[in-house]
């Protein structure tokens, strides 16, 4: 008996094709099939002197039927293509059972293989060590990043990325260069449909937004999440650099009220409109202007218009569409006997919320260039600083975030903390904490500094 036999299902290859040809991805592979009644197929597939020998490819079907004739026989596919190479003790379990082996050509075409392998088959051998199918998917669209030595075969690339990713209509390659003034990506379309208007969803919002006019990042994800949770759902939270709102609606989700701005109009458009979608509107006040004058100005505005207090979670449309039945059943009757509603019932008394919580800053290219416009953004309430002890002001919380190319923690945290307290003219001591976001390249982390804003800072004149 022969050792153990490995079915080679590997795709022909085709060096140097450069424009896809999915008919040049044919495959015929010979194999052994045991003919079994198709009510003892069962006897077969769970013996354990067979479970070594039963076809093992993924995506191929082991018992499917018989094409020669129309009985009940079906075939039970083997990992082998002749009988030598059967292990013995499967060779007698089969002839115990009068179920003969018969042969059987397995057919694979370009849709049996994965987007690596068919990569794999076309490359240059050079190029296929790290084959380009990493994508980030945002919606409908898969954004690639290739390499200069790839983009020869950028079409062909983009077209098999469609092909096997049934969800996504558009592929596009992100270029070198970028916008300089509102920080999005260019990118070229390299397979699909020119489509870029993107509806995403995340953290239970629904994000609607032109992918070639905004910044988005499907991989901060978490980072996004993260920092919403630390929000309290009666805290205010100013969003300098808001994009079309990864930060701002999840917060409005939880009852923050939000300030949310962004320089970009495109962003200010889609951000105003995805407040509108997730019905958030009395909770995000959009703005668009440069990230220094809306952290100068904004604690100011908010304190001569605040938010309502926090009243409460936001009812449901279910909850709402069953009060508004009630509401109109007790108008119809006059009754006023019936008990309140929970909206209904005295709530205490709690102040309108005047003061910012939270500063988000996610702009990691140069937010800490910004930090400089906290500088007296209190001085408005420089006679009320002592209330700063006694609890009744709370300084806000600042999460900034930055790139370091300082690759060992205790540097990298050093490197952040001496460019923010520079640029921020003073010491950071209260609540601070560094959060490791991600890599972004061999030499470049992304981080997210926090940190309580200084007194000497909030109230400086």
């Amino acid at each position: 008996m022969r050792g153990q036999v490995t079915l080679d299902a590997s795709p022909p290859v085709h060096r140097g094709m450069m424009e896809l040809e999915r008919g040049a991805f044919q495959k015929s592979i010979p194999v052994l099939a045991a003919k079994v009644p198709q009510a003892q197929t069962g006897v077969v597939l769970k013996s354990e002197i067979m479970k070594r020998s039963l076809m093992n490819l993924p995506k191929v079907r082991t018992v499917v039927n018989d094409p020669s004739n129309s009985s009940d026989d079906r075939l039970v596919l083997l990992r082998v293509s002749e009988e030598a190479d059967l292990p013995e003790p499967a060779q007698q379990f089969l002839k115990e059972r009068s179920f003969s082996l018969v042969p059987h050509t397995l057919k694979l075409d370009y849709d049996y293989w994965t987007a690596d392998e068919i990569l794999q088959a076309v490359l240059p051998e050079e190029l296929c060590d790290g084959s380009p199918t990493g994508f980030a998917m945002t919606g409908h669209i898969a954004h690639m990043n290739l390499n200069a030595e790839y983009l020869p075969y950028k079409s062909l690339i983009g077209q098999v990325i469609l092909d096997k990713n049934k969800r996504i209509t558009t592929v596009v390659n992100k270029l070198d260069n970028i916008d300089t003034q509102f920080r999005f990506f260019k990118m070229e379309l390299i397979a699909g449909e020119p489509n870029y208007i993107v509806e995403h969803h995340e953290s239970d919002c629904r994000f609607t937004f032109d992918f070639t006019q905004v910044y988005w990042n499907s991989r901060l994800h978490t980072e996004h999440d993260r920092l919403v949770q630390l929000f309290q759902p009666k805290d205010i939270v100013a969003d300098v650099f808001a994009g079309v709102g990864p930060f701002a609606l999840p917060a409005a989700k939880r009852g923050c009220g939000v300030l949310a701005n962004d320089l970009n109009p495109n962003s200010a458009k889609y951000l105003a409109k995805n407040v509108e979608d997730n019905r958030v509107k009395n909770l995000v006040r959009v703005s668009c202007e440069d990230g220094r004058d809306f952290i100068f100005h904004v604690a100011r505005q908010l304190y001569d218009n605040p938010f309502p207090p926090y009243t409460g979670p936001k009812p449901s449309r279910a909850q709402e569409k069953e009060e508004r039945k009630r509401r109109q059943a007790q108008t119809q009757t006059n009754d006023t006997t019936q008990p309140p509603s929970s909206g209904d019932r005295e709530k205490p008394s709690e102040p309108p919320r005047r003061m910012v919580s939270h500063y988000v800053m996610n702009l990691p290219d140069s937010a800490i260039q910004f930090l400089d416009a906290f500088r007296g953004i209190l001085s408005f309430l420089s006679s009320e600083r002592n209330l700063c002890g006694s609890g009744e002001i709370v300084l806000p919380m600042i999460h900034c975030h930055c790139f370091t190319r300082e690759l060992e923690r205790d540097k990298a945290e050093a490197d952040i903390r001496r460019r923010v307290e520079e640029k921020l003219g003073h010491a950071i001591s209260e609540d601070v904490s560094f959060h490791l976001v991600r890599s972004v390249a061999p030499n470049k982390e992304m981080y997210c500094v926090s940190f309580r804003l200084p007194a000497d800072v909030a109230f400086a004149v």
